[in-house]
This record gives structure tokens, C-alpha cells and sequence, in this order.
């Protein structure tokens, strides 16, 4: 499971690589070297403990309400984040406050093999999909047979008609992935350099390896971080959790966001 404020700041995100890539900066020379971008999605859990093996375990309302301390404490909470204002501005206008919270193991594992299977790009359409399928839409992450048939109906529509990719996943292979245990060594692995960093509350994004940005940062923030690498002309670091999420080099080379793709 995922936060509404992750969702918030992947928009956010996702508008500062927008922007940047239709607008790459010209130097003296009138040369243009527009960024590639490699977005990595690291796995994390809001409520681990929740059984893997159930659909799902609770409205987001009641999980709220309860984590809390009832509804006053809620209401205090909702006031103070503004959540909805924030959705508002990054353009989400509805979020489903009655959504089935569920363990989110198998979609995390899912996210991570189409990204290491088809390329980040296509992780990121998945990734943009289940957002919406889970806090406009309010359905279960752990609704395996649901998961595999709205992923599958997703992935034709991506790779079916390009030669270079494997071929698309049905939806029975994607639900014989989500019962599986494959990669879940690697989500492990990720969830323990998450807290050794630190880390213990999202979003957090990090940028060349070593720029962390709080994901309430708004587009503009991470405008004024691009146009500074656009301008130095090279990137100091790769990502720190490839290797960990056992991502090919040549996945990350590959890129998640591309000028063309934003020219089509």
C-alpha cells in the first residue's frame, strides 16, 4: 500500500520531467541535450503487518479513523495535511476515502518485474494505472484476480504491437506471478536499506543518489534540481536501488521518461 501524499508527489514529479523535457534549456552554442530520466519505484509498506493471504483487511476510512484515535483525531489530521487541496492542485480531484486497504506485497512485486521484464516506462504507466485503480477507484492492491486482468488489458495496450518487447503478459501468467514468491527477496531487501538509511515515512525522492526531496516539494522544486544537472551537463550518480532491486544497467540506460515520448 502506497500514500495519498505519494500519489500527490509522483504528479508533482511527473509534471517537473514533463516540463523539463519539452523544455530543455539551449546552451550558448545553441546546442540543446535534453535529460533522460530513470524513475526507480522502492517498495514500501504503511501497514506490514497486514495479512498477505486476504484480499483486503479494511476501508482507508477505518484504518484512519482508528489510526487516529477516532474521528475527532481524524478530522484534526485531515485539517492539518490538507490532503485534498493538495490532490487538487496536482490535478487528482476525487479520492475514494472508502478504498479497500491491503497488504501490497505482490502488486510491489509486480511493479518491480514488469519494470526489470518490459523497461521503467512501462512500470510507470502500470504504476500511474494501479494509482488511479486504487485511490480514485478504491479496489483492493491484493485483489489478485482483478490486479491481473485490469494489468494484463494495460499491458497489451503498451507492448502487443512493439517487436522489440517480450510479449505481453496474459492475465493468467500475471496471476501465476502475483501467487508466486518471485522477487520478493529483493522487496526484503529494499524495505531493510529503506530503514538503515533512515527512512520511515514516505514519499521521499532521491535524486542522483544523494538529493532527498520530501514529497510534499511542489513541481517547482524539482524543476530548479533538473535545470541544475541540465546545466553542470551530466549526472553525479546512478541510482542507489538498482542493484538492490536487481535492475540491468541497461534497464535504467533505457530510461522511464524520454523527450521523444513526451513529443508523440
Amino acid at each position: 500500500m502506497t500514500s495519498v501524499s505519494g500519489y500527490i508527489g509522483k504528479k508533482h514529479l511527473s509534471r517537473a520531467i514533463e516540463h523539463v523535457l519539452s523544455e530543455p534549456l539551449t546552451s550558448p552554442t545553441g546546442e540543446q541535450k535534453p535529460l533522460a530520466f530513470s524513475v526507480i519505484r522502492v517498495p514500501f509498506f504503511l501497514e506490514p503487518h497486514y495479512d498477505e493471504t486476504k484480499p483486503y483487511i479494511e476501508s482507508n476510512r477505518s484504518r484512519l479513523i482508528k489510526k487516529w484515535g477516532g474521528e475527532a483525531g481524524w478530522e484534526v489530521q485531515k485539517q492539518r495535511h490538507d490532503l485534498k487541496g493538495r490532490g487538487l492542485e496536482a490535478g487528482i480531484p476525487h479520492f475514494n476515502l472508502d478504498r479497500l486497504a491491503a497488504n501490497s506485497m505482490a502488486s510491489h512485486r509486480l511493479i518491480q518485474h514488469l519494470g526489470k521484464k518490459y523497461g521503467l516506462h512501462v512500470s510507470e504507466e502500470v504504476y500511474d494505472l494501479l494509482n488511479v485503480y486504487y485511490f480514485v477507484d478504491g479496489h483492493s492492491l491484493n485483489d489478485r484476480p482483478r490486479l491481473a486482468r485490469v494489468v494484463a488489458e494495460k499491458l497489451q495496450e503498451l507492448v502487443a504491437s512493439d517487436d522489440e518487447q517480450p510479449a505481453a503478459m496474459s492475465e493468467m501468467d500475471i496471476l501465476d506471478f502475483l501467487d508466486s514468491d518471485e522477487g520478493r527477496a529483493e522487496i526484503e531487501l529494499a524495505l531493510s536499506t529503506l530503514d538503515q538509511l533512515g527512512v520511515h515515512g514516505i514519499p521521499k525522492f532521491i535524486i542522483e543518489g544523494q538529493t532527498v526531496v520530501d514529497g510534499a516539494a511542489r513541481s517547482e522544486v524539482f524543476i530548479n534540481i533538473f535545470r541544475k544537472i541540465e546545466r553542470r551537463g551530466f549526472v553525479q550518480r546512478g541510482p542507489i536501488f538498482g542493484d538492490i532491486l536487481g535492475i540491468s544497467n541497461d534497464i535504467i540506460e533505457r530510461g522511464s521518461h524520454r523527450s521523444e515520448d513526451i513529443a508523440a
